[in-house]
């Protein structure tokens, strides 16, 4: 991951609404979620709910299918692992330590 693409992700997060649907999806795993789902779990309008997925989206912290009439959104997990990575890439200065930039989420 480039710094841009670092800190457009981390800009993403820096909303606690957005967090909490980023954190949302990551829960609801490979299958998604439905933005009515989104809002009413999240209780959150369904507008704001919409402006928020595009700014993940956007980050590539999310990604959109169509099925049928639905549109379903699912957390990037390989966008998120990059970003884990990238915070933790030298981490305890090349020393031993308990976090590893190879452990994989999901």
């Amino acid at each position: 991951m480039q710094e841009p693409q670092v800190i457009s992700a981390l800009a993403a997060l820096a909303h606690p609404q957005r967090l909490r649907i980023f954190r949302a999806l990551v829960v609801a795993g490979p299958e998604g979620l439905t933005p009515s789902t989104l809002a009413e779990q999240l209780d959150v309008a369904r507008n704001t709910l919409s402006f928020h997925l595009k700014e993940l989206a956007h980050a590539g912290l999310v990604t959109i299918e169509q099925q049928g009439r639905n549109l379903i959104y699912r957390a990037e997990y390989a966008r998120m692992n990059e970003l884990i990575g990238y915070l933790t890439e030298h981490c305890c200065q090349g020393g031993v330590c308990e976090v590893s930039s190879t452990a994989a989420c999901c």
